[in-house]
C-alpha cells in the first residue's frame, strides 16, 4: 500500500466563529503504481487533501501514512525533507521563478539535497528530457508559453525521481492541445511505475484508459 488515509478531518480557523470544516472523515487507500483522479468542483476539498498528503499542512485529526511513514504529524523540517525526497508536486499556477532559466528552476529543487553538482546536472538534464523541455533549458521562464511553463514544472517535479506525483488542477491554465500533451507525459510516468494523484474537474481525465479510479469529492467528503 502506497498511501493510507484514515479518518482525516481538517478544520481551518478552529475554535473561532470563522471555523470551516474543509475535510470530513476522509478514508482512502492508494496502491503503488496506481493513478487516481480526485474530481469535484472548486471548494470540494481536493486541494486541501493534496496539501495534507504532501505534508504542506497538517490535519486536525486522523492520520496519513505514505510508504509506511506517518507523515501527518511530521515536524516542519522533516516534512520538508519528505517532500524533497518523495513528492513531485505539479501546481495549477506552475510556481516557477520567472527570471531564472528552465534549467535553473529545475536544479533549484535539488539545492539542499546534498547531491554532487555533476549528478545534479545529469538529473536535471534527464528530467527536462522526460518533460520534453530540454530544448528550452537556457531560456528564461518568463519567455515561455503556458504549455512550456507546465513542462518546466513537470521537469522540476520529476528531478528528484520521486515515487509519488501529485497534480493540483494541472490543466486549468492550458488549452486542449497542451492538456493532451500533459496527459501523454502522465501516461508515460504511469507506465514507468509512478503513483499519481490528479485533482481536477477537467473532463478529459475521467475517461483515460490508464486511470485506476475516479474519486468524487463534495463539501469535504468522498461521495
Amino acid at each position: 500500500m502506497m498511501i493510507r488515509i484514515e479518518n482525516i478531518c481538517k478544520v481551518f480557523n478552529e475554535g473561532t466563529p470563522q471555523a470551516f470544516e474543509a475535510l470530513k472523515s476522509i478514508n482512502l487507500e492508494l496502491d503503488k503504481g496506481e493513478m487516481m483522479i480526485l474530481s469535484g468542483v472548486s471548494g470540494s476539498g481536493k486541494s486541501t487533501l493534496l496539501s495534507l498528503i504532501a505534508a504542506l499542512d497538517k490535519p486536525s485529526s486522523g492520520k496519513i501514512v505514505v510508504e509506511g511513514e506517518l507523515i501527518s504529524k511530521l515536524p516542519d523540517l522533516h516534512a520538508s525533507a519528505y517532500r524533497a525526497k518523495s513528492i513531485g508536486f505539479i501546481f495549477q499556477h506552475f510556481n516557477l521563478l520567472e527570471v531564472l532559466s528552465v534549467e535553473e528552476n529545475v536544479m533549484a529543487a535539488l539545492i539542499n539535497s546534498g547531491i554532487d553538482l555533476t549528478e545534479v546536472k545529469q538529473m536535471t538534464k534527464r528530467s527536462m528530457e522526460q518533460a520534453s523541455i530540454y530544448h528550452k533549458a537556457k531560456q528564461q521562464v518568463k519567455e515561455l508559453s503556458g504549455g512550456e511553463k507546465q513542462r518546466c514544472a513537470i521537469a522540476r517535479a520529476l528531478v528528484a525521481e520521486p515515487n509519488l506525483i501529485i497534480c493540483d488542477e494541472p490543466t486549468a491554465n492550458l488549452d486542449k492541445a497542451n492538456s493532451l500533451k500533459f496527459i501523454e507525459i502522465l501516461q508515460q510516468l504511469h507506465q514507468d511505475g509512478k503513483t499519481i494523484i490528479v485533482a481536477t474537474h477537467d473532463p478529459l481525465f475521467e475517461t483515460l484508459p490508464f486511470v485506476g479510479r475516479v474519486v468524487h469529492m463534495e463539501d469535504g467528503s468522498i461521495v
